[in-house]
């Protein structure tokens, strides 16, 4: 239960970080300038898009969170039998980083109109994901080759569902990642190009965030942590 509390409080406060940047709170009635600007401030202050993706993200927290429980609570029994860690996985986290980078340089040239470079962070965004996923493959390649199968221990099996959930995440962010970026080749509007732009940053830099607390559950670092906050608590 205490995993899920410090889960869902980083995912609250990764939500406050975001809210506290789509400007809720302005007071319009307090600035001054022409009326039509308002209207167009209180359209775009925060779209439509945006608040169903923060709801769709809560959920995957949520999800991701009880995993982390439920990996917490099955690896107590004494049938469980911790398994390595792929050194690959080094690797395809520092290539998920870069992808979260080239996005977020992406979103940084879609605000300056340079439409060049954002159609270069689009695509390096996407390569790099499509090499992680790759690389995710290959992790679970060498597992099974080195006879950590998926049914031979329930650490194995947890390794392969967490991980896996996480990469069909990555795959289906690569549908909205190719919309983008064939929009940004095909001369969409600015304004249009520039949401969803953002809006993929935004899902990457999450999935990133994920990703880094599956690395540190898997590595046992999140263990250690937990057993930290319980003797500082007690």
């Amino acid at each position: 239960m205490s995993v899920i509390l410090v889960f869902l409080l980083v995912i609250a406060g990764f939500a406050g970080w975001w809210l506290s940047h789509q400007r809720l709170t302005t007071k319009p009635w307090l600035e001054q300038g022409v009326a039509g600007d308002f209207v167009g401030l209180d359209r775009s202050a925060l779209p439509t898009a945006k608040i169903g993706l923060g709801v769709f993200l809560a959920v995957v927290g949520c999800l991701f969170s009880l995993f982390t429980s439920a990996y917490f609570m099955r690896m107590g029994l004494s049938d469980w039998r911790p398994l390595p860690l792929p050194r690959l996985l080094w690797l395809n986290t520092g290539v998920l980083v870069l992808s979260s980078i080239a996005l977020q340089c992406a979103v940084v040239a879609a605000r300056q109109g340079q439409i060049d470079m954002v159609r270069l962070g689009l695509a390096t965004a996407g390569l790099t994901a499509l090499a992680f996923l790759v690389g995710q493959l290959m992790a679970w390649r060498q597992m099974t080759d080195d006879g950590y199968l998926l049914s031979s221990n329930p650490a194995n099996s947890f390794f392969y569902l967490i991980t896996g959930m996480h990469g069909l995440h990555i795959l289906g962010g690569l549908v909205g990642l190719g919309r983008t970026t064939v929009g940004a080749w095909n001369g969409a509007r600015p304004g249009r190009l520039r949401l969803g732009v953002e809006l993929c940053a935004m899902y990457w830099h999450f999935l990133l965030f994920v990703w880094l607390a599956i690395f540190a559950l898997l590595a046992g670092w999140a263990a250690t942590f937990i057993d930290i906050c319980r003797q500082l608590l007690t």
